[in-house]
C-alpha cells in the first residue's frame, strides 16, 4: 500500500517557532479513505516531543499573557487574512485527507476565517463586573485572565475547522496553546503552522502529530499543561476527564450527540425531508450534531419516510475526486465503516432498511446513505452514536411522548423541531435537554452562536462570546480603599 518517498510528501511538526522532525525521527503514513493511498508521511511524535512543545508553549506564556487584546486581535485578523488567501489550496488538502467533497472542504475554511475575524473582535469587548464596593472602605475588581498553556486536541471529522474553534479564543484571551489534530487527519494543522509562524511569536502556538496512544495521554497529564479542550467522541472524553483529574485541569469537553429531529402532524414534511437530506448525510453523517434520528407524527410518519426516501435517492456519492457534485464521500475509515455496518445490521432483525445499508465493492470506506425505519426506543440504533450516513425514523403518539424518546439517551447536544404552531415549538424547545434546539432548522450555525451539550455530550461552549469565559479563570481584587 505504501507509495515511493517521490510521490508523497513530507511534513514536520510545529515547536517553538520551528519546523521539527519527531524527536526520535519516527514518522507516520497519512491515508486517504477515498482510495486507500497513502498521501503523506508525518512525524510520529513520542513524550519527548510533548514536553519539548509544552515547555515551549509555557516559555511564550511569560510574556503572551501580557500582549494587549488590541494586539492579539490584529494578530488574529492577520491570521485569518492569510489563512483565507490559502483557502482553497487548504480546502483541497483537507478533501485529499479527510475524504470530503472539494467545495465542502473549501468552504470549511471559509468559516475558520469568519472564526478567526469573530474573535479577534471578540478580544476587544470581554464582559467583566464593574468595580464596586461591596464592604465598606473595600473596593472589589473582577478580572478574567488567561488561564495558560492550553492542550488543544482537535477531531478527524473537521480537522481544521474545530481547530480553529480552539484557537481562536484560547489566543483571543491570551493563552498558548499545543494543538494535536486527530492521526487521522494532520495534514491541514501542520499546512496551517506555516501561517501561524509567520503571525505568533514562538512558542504561542505549536502543532504536534502523533497518535492519542503515544503522545495524547502524555499531552493531557503534563504539569504544565492547565487546561484541555478536546472535540471526540464520549469514551475518549472519560478517559481525558480521569487522566486530567490528577492534576485538577480545566477541561473542556465537546463529545457525542445523538440529534433527535421531532416532525409534528402540522409540520412542512417537504421542508423536514429536504433539511434532513442535508443535515442527516453531511460529512457522511460524520457529526455529532447530525440529525440521526427522527421522531415523527403518527399522521406524517409514512409521508416522511417516503420524502426522506425520495431525497436521500438523489444524493451523490463516491470519490470526491470523481467530480464536483460529489456530495458524500467516505467515512474517515474502514473501521468506521465496519461500525456502521454492524450496526445496520444488527437493526435489521427489529426494524425495515428503507434504503442504502450496503458497501460498495470499491477501495476506500464508503457508505451507502441508509435510512432505518420503526427501531425500538431501546434499541442500539436508536441509544448509540453511529458517526456515519444512517438516519432512523420512529412514530410516536403524543407529544409527551416524542418529548420523552427525544431526552431518552446519554447524549444532549442537539435537537430540532419542524412544527407550524410557535407555542408548541417554544414549549418542547424548552423541554427538549440540549445545548441547540433548532425550529424548523436543523444543522446551522453561525461564529456568534454558542455550541456545546449537556450530559454525555460533555460541557463548555465552542464559538460566540461564551467560549471566552472558558478559556478565562475569574480573579477577584480587594483593596482596602480606606488604609
Amino acid at each position: 500500500m505504501t507509495e515511493t518517498l517521490e510521490r508523497v510528501k513530507t511534513y514536520q511538526q510545529f515547536i517553538g517557532g520551528s519546523f521539527v522532525d519527531a524527536a526520535d525521527g519516527r514518522t507516520a503514513e497519512v491515508i486517504n479513505p477515498a482510495n486507500d493511498q497513502v498521501i503523506a508521511n508525518v512525524p510520529a511524535s513520542s513524550g519527548e516531543d510533548v514536553d519539548r512543545a509544552v515547555e515551549a508553549a509555557a516559555k511564550a506564556f511569560e510574556t503572551w499573557k501580557t500582549t494587549t487584546p488590541q494586539d492579539r486581535s490584529l494578530l488574529l485578523l492577520k491570521l485569518a487574512d492569510l489563512l483565507e488567501a490559502k483557502g482553497e489550496e487548504l480546502g483541497r488538502l483537507e478533501s485529499a485527507n479527510a475524504g470530503k467533497p472539494v467545495g465542502a472542504a473549501i468552504d470549511e475554511m471559509s468559516v475558520c476565517v469568519d472564526l478567526f475575524r469573530f474573535f479577534a473582535g471578540a478580544a476587544r469587548v470581554m464582559d467583566g463586573l464593574a468595580a464596586n464596593e461591596f464592604l465598606a472602605g473595600h473596593t472589589s475588581i473582577i478580572r478574567r485572565d488567561p488561564i495558560g498553556v492550553v492542550a488543544s486536541i482537535a477531531p478527524w471529522n473537521y480537522p481544521l475547522y474545530m481547530a480553529s474553534w480552539k484557537l481562536g479564543p484560547a489566543l483571543a484571551t491570551g493563552n498558548t496553546v499545543v494543538l494535536k489534530p486527530s492521526a487521522r487527519t494532520p495534514l491541514t494543522a501542520l499546512a496551517f503552522a506555516e501561517i501561524l509562524a509567520a503571525v505568533f511569536p514562538p512558542g504561542v502556538v505549536n502543532v504536534l502529530s502523533g497518535a492519542g496512544g503515544e503522545i495524547g495521554d502524555a499531552l493531557v497529564g503534563h504539569p504544565k499543561v492547565r487546561m484541555v479542550s478536546i472535540t471526540g467522541d464520549t469514551a475518549t472524553g472519560k478517559r481525558v476527564a480521569k487522566i486530567a483529574a490528577d492534576t485538577v485541569k480545566r477541561l473542556h469537553l465537546e463529545l457525542g450527540g445523538k440529534a433527535p429531529i421531532i416532525v409534528f402532524d402540522d409540520a412542512d414534511i417537504d421542508l423536514a425531508a429536504e433539511t434532513l437530506r442535508s443535515a442527516g448525510y453531511w460529512n457522511s453523517g460524520q457529526d455529532c450534531t447530525a440529525a440521526t434520528r427522527v421522531i415523527a407524527g403518527p399522521k406524517v410518519y409514512d409521508g416522511f419516510v417516503s420524502a426522506l426516501t425520495d431525497q436521500v435517492r438523489t444524493i451523490k456519492w463516491g470519490d470526491p475526486a470523481d467530480g464536483d457534485d460529489i456530495e458524500m464521500g467516505p467515512l474517515i475509515a474502514k473501521a468506521q465503516a465496519d461500525k456502521v455496518q454492524g450496526m445496520v445490521d444488527r437493526a435489521r432483525g427489529s426494524a425495515e432498511v428503507v434504503i442504502g445499508g450496503e458497501r460498495p465493492d470499491r477501495p476506500g470506506a464508503y457508505y451507502a446513505p441508509t435510512i432505518i425505519a420503526g427501531p425500538d426506543q431501546r434499541s442500539e440504533i436508536i441509544q448509540d452514536e453511529i458517526f456515519g450516513p444512517v438516519v432512523t425514523v420512529q412514530q410516536f403518539s403524543d407529544e409527551d411522548q416524542a418529548i420523552a424518546w427525544a431526552n431518552d439517551t446519554p447524549y444532549g447536544l442537539a435537537s430540532s423541531v419542524f412544527t407550524s404552531d410557535i407555542g408548541r415549538a417554544m414549549r418542547v424547545a424548552k423541554a427538549l435537554e440540549f445545548g441547540h434546539v433548532w425550529i424548523n432548522e436543523h444543522f446551522t450555525l453561525a461564529s456568534e452562536t454558542p455550541h456545546g451539550g449537556v450530559k454525555q455530550s460533555g460541557y463548555g461552549k465552542d464559538g460566540s462570546k461564551y467560549a471566552l469565559e472558558d478559556y478565562t479563570f475569574i480573579k477577584h481584587v480587594m483593596i482596602n480603599s480606606g488604609a
